[in-house]
C-alpha cells in the first residue's frame, strides 16, 4: 500500500529529523507529519508502518489549555503514550516549520501521557521527564527470563529495576559498558534497558542499549530518550551517577547517539538532544507519494 491510499490526496508537511546526535546520520530519526488533522487512528498507524521508523508522528492542534501543540506517537505496530527522541524530533520540525510556543523558551507538548515541557537552550532541546508510572525491584523469575534472553548469567546482572514511563521499559544493569557492548541478545519478549558504566573520567558516564520486540524478532533501538529519562532517575537516586552526565547509545549498531542528562534544583530531570538534523528537509506526505521539495 502507498502512502497515497494511506493518506488520501491531502498534501501533508512532513520532516524526518536524526535525533540524539551531532554526527549526520549517527542519531536516531523520527518521521513527523506536521497536519495531522483529519487523519483516523488507522491512517497514522499505517503511515507508521510503512515508513518502518521506530517512531513516526502526527502533530495536532492542542486540546488542552497550555499546550502548544499535540502529538500522537506510532511505532510501526502500536500507538505509545510518551516516547523521547520523537518528542525531541517533533518539537524540533515544528519550531523549523515556524512553530511559536506560548513562552520565549518553553514549548509545551501535550501527548497522551500528559504536557511534557521541553526547554529551548543554547545547545538544543530538552523535555522534562514524565512521571514514572511503574518502579521497584523486578521478580527473580522475570530477571531469569531476561539473563537467558540476553544470553547472560543470572550473576552477570548486577541490578534491575521497573523504568516504565510509557512505553514499560525493564532496566538491568550490567558490571560495565564493556559487558553492554558484548550482549548478543536471542528473541526478546519486552521492553528491555541494558546499561553499564563507564570508568570515571570517560567522556560518557554510561553505555545504554535498548531492545523490544518487532514481529516476532528482537530489534534494538539505536538511541532512547524515554529510557535514558526514566534510567536517570534510577541511576541518580542510587548514586551510581551524577548530573549532568552524557549516556551513549547506538555504538552496537554504528551510531553515535548522545544523550545529555541534566538535573533541575527541583529534581526535574531533563535528557537534551544537543544536535537534530533534517534528514531531507521539506518533504511531504501527498498524493503524490514522498516528494523531496528542494
Amino acid at each position: 500500500m502507498s502512502p497515497d491510499d494511506i493518506l488520501g490526496r491531502v498534501r501533508r508537511p512532513f520532516r524526518q529529523v536524526d535525533v540524539f546526535s551531532s554526527v549526520r546520520h549517527g542519531g536516531n530519526p523520527v518521521a513527523v507529519v506536521l497536519a495531522g488533522a483529519g487523519l483516523s487512528t488507522e491512517a497514522m498507524q499505517g503511515f507508521a508502518n510503512w515508513m518502518n521508523l521506530s517512531e513516526t508522528t502526527f502533530v495536532l492542534p492542542p486540546t488542552v489549555t497550555g499546550a502548544d501543540y499535540r502529538v500522537r506517537i506510532f511505532t510501526p505496530s502500536a500507538e505509545l503514550p510518551f516516547a523521547g527522541h520523537p518528542t525531541l524530533g517533533t518539537c524540533h520540525a515544528w519550531l523549523s516549520a515556524g512553530g511559536e510556543g506560548r513562552q520565549r523558551d518553553v514549548i509545551v507538548q501535550e501527548c497522551a501521557a500528559g504536557l511534557i515541557p521541553l526547554r529551548r537552550t543554547a545547545d538544543g532541546l530538552a523535555f522534562a521527564a514524565p512521571p514514572v508510572l511503574r518502579s521497584g525491584p523486578v521478580d527473580e523469575p522475570l530477571l531469569e527470563h531476561i539473563a537467558a534472553a540476553l544470553g547472560i548469567t543470572r550473576a552477570a546482572i548486577v541490578d534491575a529495576e521497573w523504568a516504565d514511563n510509557g512505553p514499560g521499559w525493564v532496566a538491568i544493569l550490567l558490571a560495565s559498558a564493556g559487558a553492554v557492548l558484548a550482549v548478543r541478545p536471542g528473541l526478546i519478549d519486552l521492553d528491555l534497558g541494558v546499561a553499564g558504566l563507564y570508568p570515571a573520567g570517560s567522556p560518557q558516564a554510561v553505555e545504554v542499549r535498548a531492545f523490544f520486540p518487532k514481529d516476532g524478532v528482537t530489534v534494538e533501538d539505536p538511541v532512547t530518550g524515554s529510557l535514558n529519562a526514566s534510567l536517570a532517575a534510577w541511576l541518580l537516586r542510587t548514586g551510581r551517577v551524577k548530573a549532568p552526565y552524557v549516556a551513549s547509545q547506538g555504538t552496537a549498531l554504528g551510531r553515535s547517539g548522545r544523550v545529555h542528562v541534566s538535573c533541575d534544583p527541583d529534581g526535574t530531570i531533563s535528557p537534551q538532544a544537543h544536535k537534530a538534523h533534517h534528514v531531507c528537509p521539506g518533504h511531504r506526505a501527498s498524493g503524490a507519494g514522498l516528494t523531496c521539495l528542494r
